[in-house]
């Protein structure tokens, strides 16, 4: 089995949400931040980090409504 690392997992991100069709503030709404950081919280996820908490993956695998497997 291989494993991936952290950034192949966040580029996996990325992707999935460009696919998605979703904005930023949805995603955010979605993952759980207050409307007025929404946007950027969505966006420091996605483009800022660099070692993802599994919780935060989870958060936005069921936003995005896709199998959490899908990232890892």
């Amino acid at each position: 089995m291989v494993k991936k690392t952290a950034p192949n997992v966040m580029a996996r991100v990325a992707e999935i949400f460009e696919d998605s069709g979703m904005s930023l503030d949805e995603l955010g709404r979605k993952m759980g931040y207050p409307a007025n950081s929404a946007r950027k919280s969505a966006w420091q996820f996605i483009h800022r980090t660099r070692d993802p908490r599994l919780s935060m993956l989870y958060r936005f695998a069921q936003a995005i409504k896709v199998d959490i497997k899908n990232l890892l």
